[in-house]
């Protein structure tokens, strides 16, 4: 097996764990998320413990994604490879901060009695809406850049079929746009349209992940960005 096709299934895989990790993450949320005056309770909450073992996962992952991609593209696409691995950077940032807040408030909960109740209530809410807000800008606006320059890699450089590429071009697009009428009051984050615009991304990172893990890169793409690139170094040498 060549390192390409290592690096390709090593990909794959974790693109197929970050939408595990924000799936399964979300929904062991949802005692946090669903029940009023959950700060109030008292002890750790497994299930929102294991929800943050998920999303941790959810953030190792985004940043392998673009970690384990670079040296494949770095010398053929250097600047795009570049930002590909910033924006996962810093979607990977914004949902560690989502996650920090949920923690907060499982520790507020555990605060012992006599505290202020409303206090904590309020505190709780706050923190709530800032998780709110890293799923809007983390999951929504740098995922959609992050598409966006992912697809444009493998639509130049052909690694995968160009369809799957454009899939990627169509749904980081309208992930991006969609974070920007929802901050502008189009409509709500966690509405019907919300949740449907967000599919095309979904699935161009689960197309993605398979194509990779059975598939793997192109080979003639390969040869020919390795062609360019030896030819550029002659280039370089003959100067």
């Amino acid at each position: 097996m060549t390192p390409t096709r290592r690096a390709a299934i090593l990909i794959g895989a974790l693109f197929l764990l970050t939408e595990v990790g924000a799936i399964v993450g979300r929904l062991l949320y949802a005692p946090v998320l669903n029940t009023p005056g959950y700060v109030l309770g008292t002890g750790r909450d497994a299930s929102v413990v294991l929800g943050v073992l998920f999303e941790t996962v959810l953030v190792v992952a985004v940043v392998g994604t673009a970690v384990v991609l670079y040296p494949v593209v770095k010398r053929s696409y250097p600047t795009l490879a570049l930002a590909y691995v910033a924006a996962r950077i810093l979607e990977a940032a914004i949902i560690v901060v989502g996650i920090v807040s949920l923690l907060t408030v499982l520790i507020l909960r555990e605060q012992p009695h006599g505290v202020d109740a409303g206090a904590l209530e309020g505190v709780a809410a706050g923190l709530l809406a800032l998780q709110d807000g890293t799923l809007l800008f983390g999951p929504g606006f740098a995922l959609g850049i992050g598409s966006i320059l992912l697809a444009a890699l493998m639509f130049a450089s052909r690694l995968v079929p160009r369809p799957i590429a454009i899939l990627g071009l169509a749904g980081g697009t309208i992930i991006t746009l969609s974070t920007v009428l929802v901050l502008f009051g189009g409509y709500g984050q966690f509405s019907v349209i919300g949740l449907v615009v967000a599919l095309p991304v979904f699935a161009w990172e689960v197309s993605l992940a398979l194509w990779l893990l059975v598939r793997g890169f192109d080979p003639a793409a390969e040869e020919r960005m390795r062609a360019t690139h030896d030819g550029a170094d002659r280039t370089e040498v003959a100067r």
